[in-house]
């Protein structure tokens, strides 16, 4: 679940767990920074920017997948 951006260079997704707190420190081991979305009045969910090259962007995706094991999303 995603909300829809207007506008905006970043995502703010749902969080797999409740306390979307520990979802952003185990994305850290995955060397992925999501944000909180509660330090923007959004709990229960995560920012994820993508102000950055194409490149960059393709080069995450293995560490998102990774991420998604952890936590049984696919």
């Amino acid at each position: 679940e995603c909300v829809n951006p207007e506008g905006a260079f970043y995502l703010f997704v749902k969080s797999p767990i409740k306390d979307e707190l520990a979802f952003t420190e185990a994305a850290k081991k995955h060397r992925l920074l999501l944000v909180a979305g509660r330090a923007f009045g959004c709990e229960g969910y995560v920012r994820i920017a993508y102000c950055v090259s194409h490149e960059t962007i393709k080069r995450s995706l293995p560490s998102f997948k990774k991420l998604a094991e952890e936590f049984s999303l696919i």
